[in-house]
């Protein structure tokens, strides 16, 4: 949990993620896609013969639901910690959700990008405990936009709508933002939070 009796804060991007063979896995599949990359691919980039990372993972979809699970527990987990740092208020939580998950798809856009588009190569009980697992974060946006309507703070018609279009814009960032662009992440940032409020005002 992000939080602060572990020093572990729901915006804090420095402290290390992924263990080495899935960061090695990341970069490759970033290059080059899941189909277009060989086991040997992987093997070489994390250091090891293919044997060795055999040893690990018993095949190239075991690698990629690794990684885009544990990329998306990260997710989930800064979500639960921005949602107990918050005020009380359905205001500042639905805020709050929107900027972590904005925050994530800046500074893991790479990870982001990658868990994202390559749902279509996930297969059976992993695709579905994947999903399963997206869809709690968009069940988290949009219990705020329900709460805000309850409390006569939206007025939203279709909420279940809002909550997808609001995780559509935030998870879309990690597709075109680029560190040395025209804004700064605070930047993106408030403008995208502008954006979510008034898909739910």
């Amino acid at each position: 949990m992000y939080s602060d009796a572990d020093g572990r804060m729901w915006r804090d991007y420095d402290k290390a993620g992924l263990d080495p063979i899935l960061e090695a896995a990341l970069q490759v599949f970033a290059a080059k896609g899941y189909h277009g990359t060989t086991i040997r691919e992987l093997a070489a980039a994390a250091g090891l013969s293919v044997a060795g990372l055999y040893h690990h993972y018993a095949s190239k979809q075991d690698i990629l639901f690794a990684l885009v699970t544990s990329v998306m527990t990260d997710l989930l987990e800064r979500v639960e910690g921005a949602l107990e740092d918050s005020p009380p208020d359905v205001g500042s939580r639905f805020a709050r959700v929107v900027e972590c998950m904005l925050h994530f798809h800046l500074f893991q856009r790479e990870a982001a990008f990658v868990a994202s588009t390559e749902l279509r190569s996930l297969e059976g009980s992993h695709r579905q405990e994947y999903v399963a697992m997206r869809d709690r974060v968009q069940a988290a946006i949009e219990t705020q936009i329900v709460a805000g309507l309850d409390a006569g703070e939206f007025s939203t018609p279709f909420p279940h709508e809002a909550a997808r279009a609001v995780a559509t814009l935030c998870v879309g960032v990690a597709s075109w933002y680029q560190p040395d662009g025209e804004h700064s992440p605070a930047e993106v940032t408030r403008r995208h939070l502008e954006l979510a409020r008034r898909l739910v005002m």
